[in-house]
């Protein structure tokens, strides 16, 4: 926890404590990681923060993973409450990615619902009455950015041991993204169980 925000936190934070004044405050926060991956889950995390400041604190995309790793025990310090939804790869190819990315957000932050005054998500999605949605959100609210930060935190925790288990297609490097590591990898080993079938160039 820091003492005093930098210009970039008093933003992220003011931001929120203005969305709130016109709502109901806390502020929960809801992001998601692994959208575009061509293997491994969908990880959504929802977020309320305590109201101290995290030092650091951006859109988890601005920052460079060793960071990212830094903050999220500074995050989980500083968050009031916390929920983690994970859908894997076979829940994606089933029901679509449209479906996934909304359901696996609503359960994320629906958990929340019982404490949270009102809920803000990254993107344009239509995710219910009590939760809002804003594009860019991740870099403009606190308590989005905290759970970008935690979404893809674990999310790359997840892809490292997914690499480990599933060896040749460097998901610890790449986490599952279409680098062509990995579709080099793909093409000559073919998919394996935590590949998203239902993705063009995937699953044939």
């Amino acid at each position: 926890m820091a003492e005093a925000a930098s210009p970039g936190e008093r933003e992220l934070y003011a931001f929120d404590a203005a969305w709130a004044a016109s709502r109901r405050p806390p502020v929960a926060g809801v992001d998601e990681a692994g959208r575009g991956a061509l293997a491994g889950p969908l990880v959504a995390a929802a977020v309320i923060l305590d109201g101290g400041v995290v030092e650091g604190l951006d859109d988890s995309k601005r920052l460079a993973r060793p960071a990212r790793e830094r903050l999220l025990p500074e995050v989980l310090g500083s968050a009031e409450a916390l929920s983690v939804v994970v859908f894997p790869a076979w829940w994606i190819d089933e029901h679509g990615l449209g479906a996934a990315n909304r359901e696996v957000l609503r359960r994320a932050v629906g958990r929340l619902l019982p404490r949270a005054g009102c809920c803000l998500a990254d993107g344009n999605l239509r995710l219910g009455p009590r939760i809002d949605c804003l594009p860019g959100a991740d870099g403009r609210s606190a308590a989005v950015a905290a759970a970008s930060v935690v979404a893809k935190v674990l999310r790359d925790a997840a892809m490292s041991a997914l690499g480990a288990a599933h060896p040749g297609y460097g998901f610890e490097r790449n986490c599952g993204y279409g680098t062509p590591e990995h579709r080099r990898a793909l093409a000559r080993l073919g998919p394996c169980r935590v590949h998203r079938l239902s993705y063009a160039g995937v699953g044939g």
